[in-house]
């Protein structure tokens, strides 16, 4: 046994390894490894920093001033758009029309109960064949009475008595034939008509119930064209001229109205002046639809426009953009401060720092940090994607 140790002692001896050699050697081999390939990536990323980054430039053009286009808020309304009620109370007996029906001018609406009135009219008219009576027999006795005071039978005492009578009876009679005609009149205003054709948009009051005067039983919207009424701020309100068109937004379309008016008061709840467009028919516009003034207006600021692209969020909410600046060793990206005024789709104007004819970096601005080498790859110019 002891024989066969020294023999294996022998054998590894022989061979020229040593045992630490296994253990050893491999972890040295993987750190030497490890270095070289270190030094490698470091040489790779120095090599890396040192050459430019491309990126896509488009040049700063300083403007005096820029459009923007003012939006004001208003509502449909028809041209008559009415509270129908009846002039006198009474009865309502019938509603002839329900809500959404259309109706001309003229037509039966609702009336209230006339038994009242019209026994009111028959004693008129019998108090009035009285007194027409009564007036012709007074005629006669007056042509009596002037007969004999031609020859001196009576006195002018009861020739006088028998004129102003006749006088008298005739006044009675004027007096009832304007009652009648006021009788006559309430009848009529008992029938409710339509002022004008439209449509019924309320209805308010149903068979047997009592209305005083005045009380409104239909609501009336007249059929046809329909007017805008926008608000508009009093120094936009001065820019308009009345017979002329402006755009409106309506029902995500827009159409061109004339302006008929622009009342000379503001509303002392919004401050703005009331416009009033005229609508064309063809719009079909329902009453009570709202409707959007758009106006263009200029705005006396020096700045420019950039791709919304070209922003970075800055600290404390401002916006930073990245100018390349160009000097003897390349280009470098330089933070500059930006204030956004407008946004107009993927552009907006700025005022800051910039000057006019500066590249900025339009898009890309993740990848770059300002002191960063680049190369500027110009862009096509603002103007031809309808930055203005």
């Amino acid at each position: 046994m002891s024989h066969r140790l020294d023999t294996a002692f022998f054998d590894r001896r022989s061979s020229g390894a040593s045992p630490w050699t296994y253990l050893v050697l491999p972890p040295i081999l993987a750190v030497v490894m490890g270095g070289l390939f270190c030094a490698s990536q470091a040489q790779a990323d120095a090599t890396s920093e040192r050459e430019p980054l491309p990126v896509l430039t488009t040049a700063y053009q300083v403007e005096p001033s820029y459009e923007r286009e003012a939006s004001y808020l208003g509502i449909v309304r028809a041209q008559r758009n009415t509270q129908l009620g009846f002039d006198l109370s009474g009865l309502v007996v019938d509603v002839a029309v329900a809500e959404g029906k259309r109706v001309a001018a003229g037509d039966v609406l609702a009336t209230l109960d006339t038994s009242r009135l019209r026994n009111s009219r028959k004693v008129a008219e019998a108090r009035l064949a009285q007194v027409e009576a009564e007036l012709e027999l007074a005629d006669l006795q007056l042509k009596r009475q002037q007969t004999l005071r031609d020859t001196g039978a009576v006195s002018q005492e009861n020739y006088d008595a028998a004129r102003l009578r006749a006088r008298a009876l005739g006044a009675q009679l004027s007096a009832i034939d304007a009652e009648l005609e006021s009788i006559d009149i309430e009848l009529d205003k008992s029938t409710l008509r339509a002022p004008y054709a439209g449509v019924i948009a309320a209805k308010r009051v149903s068979e047997g119930a009592v209305v005083a005067a005045g009380a409104p039983v239909l609501q009336l919207v007249e059929s046809g064209s329909r007017e805008a009424h926008i608000g508009v701020a009093a120094e936009d309100s001065r820019r308009l001229i009345p017979g002329q068109r402006y755009p409106l937004e309506l029902a995500g379309r827009e159409v061109q109205a004339q302006l008929r008016a622009v009342r000379p008061d503001l509303d002392p709840r919004t401050l703005t002046a009331t416009a009033v467009f005229e609508l064309p028919e063809t719009t079909g516009a329902l009453e009570g639809e709202p409707v959007s003034l758009m106006l263009a207006e200029q705005v006396d600021s020096v700045g420019g426009w950039l791709p919304m692209a070209a922003l970075i969020e800055g600290e404390r909410g401002v916006w930073n953009v990245l100018r390349v600046h160009a000097s003897d060793g390349g280009e470098v990206a330089v933070r500059e401060v930006v204030e956004v005024l407008e946004v107009r789709g993927e552009y907006v104007y700025v005022v800051g720092t910039l000057k006019d004819q500066e590249r900025v970096i339009a898009d890309g601005v993740h990848r770059v940090v300002p002191g960063v080498a680049v190369v500027s790859v110009p862009g096509s110019s603002l103007a031809d994607n309808g930055a203005r």
